[in-house]
Parts: C-alpha cells; sequence; structure tokens
C-alpha cells in the first residue's frame, strides 16, 4: 500500500493525449468525482454508461486487477483509452474486510446503508473496545485500446463512525472520518473533500507519470 512513506510514482511508457477518455465506472459519484479531477487537463471525459458499455464481472482478487479488468475492456470495446477505479473499504478489526467487495456488500441494489450496517454489526460482534481503524484504497488503471496499460494506487486513513453523518458523497462515505479531521466524508462539501480522498492521491500519482 501506498502511505505517507511511499516510492516515487512509477514513470508511465506513454503520455495521455488530450481528447475523449472513457470513464469506465457506471458509478454516477465515481464518475463525477474523476470529472473534476480531469477537469483541468484538457481531458473530455465520457463514463461507459453513456456509451452503453457493460459492466464487467469482477474476478480479479485484487484491487489492481479489477481495475486493469474494466479499463481494457472499456478500452477494448469503445477504441479509446479509458480510466477504471476499483477501491474499498478496508476495515482492519475485520482483516481488511470488505476490501474488494465492498461494493458486493451493497448487495444488487448497491444499497449502502445496508453495506454500512453490515459493517457495524461485524463490529459490534467483537469485543468491547475493538479499534475502529480502517482506510480507503483506490486505484486508478488506465488502458489503451492495443492493451498498454498503466495503474496507480492510493490511500486514505481514518476510523469508522456510527451511526452515520452527512448527506453528500457516496458508498460508505458517511461512516468515514479521515485522520485529522472531524467531518465524515459525508459531512464534507465535494470541493473540499475531492483533494482528501484516496482516489485523489491515486489520482495525483497519474497526473505526474501521464499528464
Amino acid at each position: 500500500m501506498i502511505g505517507e512513506d511511499e516510492e516515487m510514482p512509477r514513470q508511465a511508457i506513454r503520455k495521455l493525449a488530450p481528447g475523449k477518455l472513457v470513464i469506465a465506472s457506471h458509478n454516477a459519484g465515481k464518475v463525477r468525482e474523476i470529472r473534476e479531477l480531469l477537469g483541468p487537463f484538457g481531458i473530455e471525459p465520457v463514463s461507459a454508461a453513456e456509451l452503453d458499455l457493460p459492466e464487467p464481472e469482477e474476478t480479479g482478487t485484487t484491487f489492481v486487477a479489477n481495475a486493469e479488468l474494466k479499463a481494457l475492456q472499456a478500452a477494448d470495446l469503445s477504441g479509446l483509452p479509458a480510466l477504471a477505479d476499483d477501491s474499498g473499504l478496508c476495515v482492519e478489526a475485520l482483516g481488511d474486510e470488505p476490501g474488494i467487495f465492498s461494493a458486493r456488500w451493497a448487495g444488487e441494489t448497491r444499497d449502502f446503508a445496508i453495506a454500512m450496517q453490515r459493517v457495524e454489526d461485524r463490529l459490534a460482534a467483537l469485543p468491547e473496545g475493538t479499534a475502529r481503524d480502517a482506510h480507503f484504497v483506490c486505484v486508478l488503471a488506465l488502458a489503451w485500446p492495443d492493451g498498454h496499460l498503466e495503474w496507480f494506487e492510493g490511500r486514505v486513513d481514518g476510523t469508522l463512525v456510527w451511526p452515520p453523518r452527512g448527506g453528500n458523497g457516496f458508498g460508505y462515505d458517511p461512516v468515514f472520518q479521515p485522520l485529522g479531521h472531524a467531518e465524515t466524508f459525508g459531512e464534507m462539501d465535494p470541493v473540499a473533500k475531492t483533494p482528501l480522498t484516496h482516489r485523489a492521491r491515486a489520482f495525483a500519482q497519474l497526473v505526474e507519470a501521464v499528464l
């Protein structure tokens, strides 16, 4: 994982030229956040949903593997460069679960109220005083139609609160309070939240390497 002492970003072999870039996600919140990050760089983001691209089955066993397969499929089907995100919440007392299964804990309807309750129920079953440390991980994979691929990883540490707080953000944001802040991601204004996220940290490496 990449933390405060992370190594310098790997140098990409290929630069990303201005123009259209597929955001290989059907998650409106992720697409919105990535659009905001791409705004200053002359990139024209178009979502997989807008192109009616199918969502691949996430068969990988790591964030990297799942991000890569989503990016490669979107690039192949669209004929455009594609950026995919695979991210999740890792609760340390739960052995880093839900991890790559974060979305699946929300069920077929992607109801994250269910997912957050499931996390809380699992924590409540542990001995009193168990630490509630958690971190978000994000891997961004950038693929070209010829199969060339780069990936970048970011992490943000925090603690879990209960009950959920705030109606902003998406996913597990209402229960995640990043270290050094009094608000959860769900309470933060999106403009204040975005630079703090695991996605922004991965994106900063992407920018340095390919833009």
